[in-house]
């Protein structure tokens, strides 16, 4: 899907564009200006490009999302020419949504940075402001307090407001669990070091273990994401991102399986031709040769 999205968007580039890069004042104009026009351009129902004109918010947003992550795996890859085209990526993604805004009259692109310029002056008093926060931690106290009194302004529900309002559901379980479970710490609702966490984790286990024989999929479910939540929690104590450690993670696994079969390759097989005991031999000589 991705590719075709840029495919279409050079069809539609090349296509309807065209004579804007002949224009000095185009040429000249800042990047932002010029990528601004050539998303207008895009969404101009008067020749622009079908794809881009059948776009909407919520069709759009999976790709945002996938640029963020695209954008996290250059950085994890420490690949900076990769970066640089990631981050346009996500820009574009940005425009993207900035345009139809304005197209609806809700907001555009300057609304956009207009609203983040004042929220980092409203949440940086230390810098823009009197706030006395010399340490990483105070700085970080101080952000949750206004975020919090932010919240708290925005509420307009009849629910009482709660301490987790605000983190948003369609971060990946990972990361919400996390989110959740600092905000719950906030208010003392925690664990006080990691080792009880690991005794819960085993009890989660556990739970799960007696649900196994029950084949009750719903039950089982249940007490798995008890496992994962229970993880999540220990990783947070140990100052660790469990979604960057379970992206290590499979990394790790990716090379090693791809050992696997670059070996069984050498002898004309394929692991589906392969025992497990052979493709287990061949993990651990994976390990060792990592080692």
């Amino acid at each position: 899907m991705k590719m075709a999205r840029k495919g279409a968007g050079i069809i539609g580039i090349i296509r309807y564009v065209g004579a804007m890069f002949d224009d000095p004042s185009f040429r000249d104009a800042r990047p932002i200006d010029r990528l601004l026009a050539v998303m207008a351009r895009l969404r101009n129902v008067d020749g622009g490009c079908p794809w881009d004109l059948a776009q909407d918010f919520g069709s759009i947003a999976p790709y945002t999302i996938e640029e963020a992550y695209e954008v996290a795996d250059a950085i994890e890859r420490k690949d900076l020419p990769g970066l640089k085209d990631e981050l346009g990526d996500l820009l574009l993604q940005v425009v993207f949504h900035a345009r139809m805004g304005e197209e609806i009259g809700a907001f555009d692109f300057d609304a956009v940075a207009d609203t983040i310029v004042d929220k980092m002056l409203r949440r940086h008093p230390h810098v823009f402001g009197s706030v006395n926060a010399a340490t990483k931690a105070a700085v970080n106290d101080n952000w949750e307090r206004i975020k919090a009194a932010e919240r708290a302004e925005k509420h307009t529900s009849d629910e009482p407001s709660s301490v987790l309002d605000g983190v948003a559901r369609a971060l990946p379980a990972l990361a919400r669990a996390e989110k959740l479970q600092r905000r719950a710490s906030r208010v003392g609702f925690d664990w006080g070091a990691p080792e009880p966490i690991l005794d819960k984790i085993a009890e989660e286990i556990g739970e799960l273990g007696a649900e196994l024989a029950s084949a009750d999929r719903a039950k089982i479910t249940d007490e798995l994401g008890d496992v994962l939540f229970a993880v999540v929690n220990l990783a947070r104590h140990l100052d660790i991102d469990a979604e960057v450690a379970l992206r290590g993670t499979n990394a790790k696994f990716e090379r090693r399986f791809k050992y696997i079969e670059k070996m069984l390759l050498k002898d004309g097989r394929a692991p589906e031709d392969s025992s497990l005991g052979e493709m287990d031999a061949l993990w651990r000589e994976a390990k060792t040769t990592e080692g």
